[in-house]
């Protein structure tokens, strides 16, 4: 039975409950990241050509789709732009997947925009949860300010060390992330002990 705290806002009630319910997942997610983060950090250059193969293989399937969608449904609004994105997608996918080496010097420019907004949103979460989760909450801000500061060393090193680049940034942001799952679910599993011990 779950103990309801009266200091504690609908949102806060709803993280502690899920955190309650789900804390070995949350573990078992948090391992996983961090293994993978390893793994980018351990061969970068492998895992930056890794990560622009498998955005080309989403942009490659993404225009595939639109063009059959296109040239099915008929009467599209916006058939020319609607046409123009299918083809962009389509050609930057395969792009990326021949040469993936290009797409070295553009998605890390991408990777930056997703770093300064997932550090920013992390950073805001930790703060809003510090009472809830007093022992997590500096896990899940280091997180963040580490996507932050992993898109100023982006932006500092450019063009020079895009070859790798992506995968050492992206291996780094998810060990981080990974601890700070672990960290949460850790805390979710002595939620659990603290209500039914």
């Amino acid at each position: 039975m779950l103990i309801v705290d009266p200091n504690l806002n609908d949102m806060q009630r709803a993280m502690r409950g899920t955190l309650n319910a789900h804390w070995r997942l949350l573990l078992l997610q948090g391992a996983i990241v961090i293994i993978l983060g390893v793994l980018a950090v351990c061969a970068p250059v492998a895992a930056t050509l890794a990560i622009d193969i498998y955005v080309g293989i989403l942009l490659l399937i993404s225009g595939i789709i639109g063009l059959i969608v296109v040239f099915t449904v008929g009467d599209v609004p916006a058939f020319g732009w609607r046409l123009i994105t299918a083809l962009l997608s389509l050609a930057v996918g395969i792009l990326l997947i021949w040469k993936p080496a290009a797409g070295a010097l553009s998605l890390p420019l991408l990777l930056t925009a997703f770093f300064i907004v997932q550090g920013i949103f992390q950073s805001a979460i930790s703060i809003a949860c510090r009472e809830l989760m007093p022992c997590v909450w500096g896990w899940l801000l280091a997180s963040g300010i580490t996507d932050l500061v992993l898109a100023a060393i982006i932006i500092a090193g450019w063009p020079i060390t895009a070859a790798w680049t992506l995968g050492l940034l992206v291996g780094i942001s998810l060990i981080t992330s990974g601890i700070a799952i672990v960290m949460t679910a850790l805390a979710g599993r002595a939620m659990v002990r603290k209500v039914t011990g």
